[in-house]
Parts: C-alpha cells; structure tokens; sequence
C-alpha cells in the first residue's frame, strides 16, 4: 500500500483530514493485509511468509511516520498563524474580521492537536493486530 507523497496542505482541514484518510487505509486493512501476507499450507514454499512479514512492518512504520510527521509540520504551521494573528489582533482589537480568522484557525489547530490522538489510536490497533 503506497501512501500518497507530497506536502500536505494545512491551510484547508478538510483536505488535510482526506490526506489522513487516504494514508489510514494500510490500517484500515491491517487485517486483510496479513492475511494474504502469511501463506495457506499449499503456498508454503512458494513464499517466504518471513520476508512478506518484514515488508508488511516496514511499510507500516513508513506509513505511521510519515502520517506523523504530517500532522507535526500542520500543527506547527497552524500554531505560527494563531500566534500570528494573537499578535495582529493585540495592535488592532476592534477588528471583528481578525477576530473571526483567529477563532477559525484556533478551532483548525485544536482538530489538528486532537488528531495526533487519533494517530495513536490507530497506531496501537494496528500493532496489536499485527502483533
């Protein structure tokens, strides 16, 4: 299962949590995965089961890595802005409009922040099932 690759866009959460979605799916499928990777009686000697197993952890590592790394680099983008505007909002406090963009960004970096939490849920399934 290859992971999409590229930056992800964290000005858009929607799309961010499509990016999610998309590279959830190698754990989504944990289950349906390992058991094509571990061979029926009669492909025993046609694969090494050894082999398929490392492979399947491999990518499953890359996977939550990369998912990981992700979020990190949203979060942080995310939280540059808030402060960013925290300090817009400081030199002109009327102004409703920068109050608004403020609330929206600080509503996206508490989805983003309770992502990280989802992550590792899925981690853990992922592994007790693999495990």
């Amino acid at each position: 299962m290859a992971a999409p690759s590229g930056a992800a866009s964290c000005e858009d959460f929607a799309e961010f949590q499509e990016l999610l979605r998309v590279m959830r799916t190698i754990d989504d499928r944990i289950v349906h995965e390992l058991n094509t990777t571990i061979p029926t009686a009669s492909f025993v000697g046609k694969v090494d089961p050894g082999q398929t197993c490392k492979e399947l952890y491999e990518s499953l590592m890359d996977a939550h890595t990369k998912r990981e790394r992700i979020i990190k680099n949203c979060i942080s983008q995310t939280s540059a802005v808030v402060k960013t505007l925290k300090e817009e909002r400081e030199k002109a406090p009327e102004d409703a409009a920068l109050l608004k963009q403020l609330r929206k960004e600080q509503t996206k970096l508490k989805l983003m922040q309770s992502e990280l939490n989802v992550e590792e849920v899925v981690n853990d399934r992922s592994w007790k099932v693999f495990s």
